[in-house]
């Protein structure tokens, strides 16, 4: 008896690694994902009015997954860009789910792309002319967050420097 439900706790597992992405998560699913308890959950929504999981019957929570990128954003400007609570609504306020979506998935591609640079082997040729770069007029980022506008800045300061590097080892 016991190992037909060591089973169904196995099978139960491995299904929720083969769910699809476009599925909607458990918040036991959510919280192992992001790491925290599944109280920090609840207690966000109470203090995000964007997170409005979907409920069913007995008040279970399904999140979309609009929802979960929702939650990772958050959790990544509480936990590693040091936001306090009171910040993170302040800099989430009026903003839509899709909006914050795309910042989120923005500021992942751009730390993707910082971190694949950093790890990237030093160039070992160098041209013999090196290519001359026509700056493009500045345009303010006013639609863009101010972290992503920050890290984005920064990658350009590193590819200034790089380029100066380039330009005297030529």
């Amino acid at each position: 008896m016991q190992n037909a439900a060591l089973q169904t706790v196995q099978l139960s597992e491995a299904e929720e690694l083969k769910k699809i992405g476009g599925a909607f998560r458990t918040i036991s699913e959510v919280a192992s994902e992001l790491g925290v308890q599944q109280h920090v959950l609840r207690f966000w929504e109470t203090k995000f009015n964007q997170i409005r999981p979907m409920k069913r019957g007995g008040g279970r929570r399904y999140y979309r997954p609009e929802d979960v990128v929702l939650l990772k954003h958050i959790h990544t400007l509480l936990y590693s860009e040091g936001y306090t609570i009171k910040g993170a609504q302040k800099l989430l306020k009026g903003q839509s789910k899709g909006a914050i979506a795309a910042a989120h998935a923005a500021t992942e591609a751009a730390e993707k792309a910082r971190t694949t640079a950093q790890n990237a082997a030093p160039l070992t040729t160098v041209a013999a002319k090196p290519v001359e770069l026509q700056a493009a007029p500045a345009k303010p980022a006013a639609d863009l967050p101010p972290a992503v506008a920050d890290l984005l800045q920064g990658m350009l300061s590193d590819l200034k420097q790089l380029r100066m590097m380039v330009s005297e080892a030529a």
